[in-house]
């Protein structure tokens, strides 16, 4: 298919840019919902990637998923003509949030307990309670004429 290099120039960005990209499978569509371009432009634009190898694509529910490959990084920022310290935005390390103040000077932080902690080792805790509820040593149940097991008469 012939795909304008505006269109295609533009599909590359945003997906360099997110390192991902989705689009519905209408085919009919007159644009795809976030980029200006027509949404049948996009989906064979990502067939092609996906067939060199610079794209993965998950299909669900009438959705296509295109995840980029560390190949395909490689090529758009050739195509693109970017340098190399610009990286999509799946592909950067998120950083950690500092620790609280009172948790950075002790070594061993635990969070409060709530209430079901409290349940659980109330009366004994939950072996206790089994040994109460438990049935009798000789117990042994009989199921008579009742499933698959049943006697024919």
């Amino acid at each position: 298919m012939i795909i304008s290099k505006a269109d295609r120039r533009t599909i590359y960005e945003a997906l360099f840019k997110e390192g991902v990209l989705v689009a519905k499978k209408d085919y009919n569509a007159p644009k795809h919902d976030d980029l200006d371009v027509p949404n049948l432009h996009l989906i064979k634009a990502m067939q092609s990637l996906t067939s060199k190898g610079f794209v993965k694509t998950q299909f669900s529910w009438q959705w296509y998923y295109y995840t980029l490959t560390p190949e395909g990084v490689d090529y758009l920022r050739e195509y693109l003509h970017l340098p190399a310290e610009i990286v999509p935005a799946t592909h950067k390390k998120a950083a950690r949030p500092p620790r609280p103040a009172q948790v950075q000077g002790s070594g061993a932080y635990r969070a409060p307990r709530g209430d079901r902690e409290e349940y659980r080792r109330r009366d004994g805790g939950a072996d206790e309670y089994r040994k109460k509820e438990s049935a009798p040593g000789e117990y042994a149940p009989r199921f008579a004429g009742v499933g698959r097991g049943a006697p024919s008469s």
